[in-house]
């Protein structure tokens, strides 16, 4: 009888074989001059952060679709279990779990937002404010219902993502380096969007605790005048052992960032003031930005606020909820990964 080659013995020799094919292609001729060959290997290698961006486009894109055929599915599966249908369902579960936009609500978001409104009836702005904030609602409750049923349903999403091995370097951590998730920023001490990220962060970290690693590393912009000073206060306030202090102290700062408010931060959160100031005026800690920030536009990074989760990368200041979803994902794999009959 032919001896029967297992699902794990063929996905490993088909994977064998897939390897093979990549190192014989990395070796093909891309071009050539003279007697001078250019590999695509020495190609893909000057590419690779183009290459990496253009991965996370198609695993955007498929994930997208991926995700509308699991939310099909598992609808599909719980309307015939209530022997209901999908209409139904929604209504029940979404709409009608959504609580009413108050007048309250409505009064204090157009508060903040009139001064972009002035040339529009406060009426109009105000039925047009109350009909975004019910859609945000019921996007938020369709969201949260279709978690529950993925949980219920036992789904496991094996898409793998395109990751970056990003460098840590000797950035300043906050959580245990054997934790399961690790987040590189590339971030501004200047920059509004990394200011708006920073409640994120810290609710992350309040979230996941011991599982989640988060590394700072600078990438003070051009058009930031005052953020390669602010970089290497930080760095100085780290000389003292509060970098993390220092930190939300200037992100608390929201752009008063001029030498002279540095030196005040550091007495605020009660370092060395002379110390401080001898240190930032020497400049010291220049190289230490500058590093970080070719690291970060060697990784094909533009813009800030910048984040690598385990490699994946997210830019922009994104909500809570976008990391989140990220973060437990990682740690669905992670556990994956360790259980029995589990691909080493």
């Amino acid at each position: 009888m032919p001896r029967l080659v297992t699902k794990a013995l063929l996905a490993a020799l088909l994977g064998g074989a897939a390897l093979a094919a990549r190192a014989a292609e990395s070796q093909t001729a891309a071009a050539t001059i003279g007697d001078r060959t250019i590999s695509t290997a020495e190609l893909d290698e000057k590419a690779s952060a183009s290459l990496f961006q253009l991965r996370v486009q198609e695993y955007d894109a498929r994930l997208r679709v991926l995700n509308g055929l699991i939310a099909d599915e598992v609808l599909k599966r719980e309307t015939a279990a209530r022997h209901t249908t999908a209409d139904e369902l929604l209504r029940a579960e979404v709409v009608q779990k959504v609580a009413a936009v108050t007048p309250e609500e409505i009064q204090a978001t157009y508060e903040s937002v009139k001064g972009r409104f002035a040339d529009k009836p406060e009426a109009d702005v105000k039925a047009q404010i109350e009909q975004e904030l019910k859609q945000q609602r019921l996007s938020e409750r369709r969201q949260a219902f279709l978690k529950e049923l993925k949980a219920k349903a036992g789904v496991q999403v094996l898409l793998e993502p395109p990751r970056l091995a990003v460098e840590a370097a000797d950035g300043p951590v906050r959580g245990p380096s054997e934790a399961p998730v690790t987040i590189i920023e590339f971030s501004d001490f200047q920059c509004p969007y990394c200011v708006r990220a920073a409640p994120t962060l810290k609710k992350l970290g309040e979230v996941y605790g011991d599982r989640l690693r988060l590394v700072y590393r600078d990438m003070p912009l051009a058009i930031h005048p005052f953020a390669p000073k602010a970089a290497e206060a930080a760095a100085c306030a780290r000389e003292q052992g509060k970098f993390w202090e220092m930190h939300d102290r200037l992100f608390d700062a929201k752009g008063r960032l001029e030498i002279a408010d540095l030196k005040i931060y550091a007495r605020d959160i009660g370092l060395d003031g002379a110390a401080f100031a001898s240190c930032l005026d020497s400049g010291r800690n220049e190289s230490r930005w500058k590093a970080d920030k070719a690291a970060a536009e060697g990784y094909g990074i533009t813009g800030t606020p910048a984040f690598f989760i385990n490699g994946r990368l997210v830019p922009g200041a994104r909500p809570f909820e976008t990391f989140a979803d990220i973060i437990d994902d990682e740690l669905a794999r992670a556990l994956r990964s360790k259980l029995p009959g589990a691909e080493k």
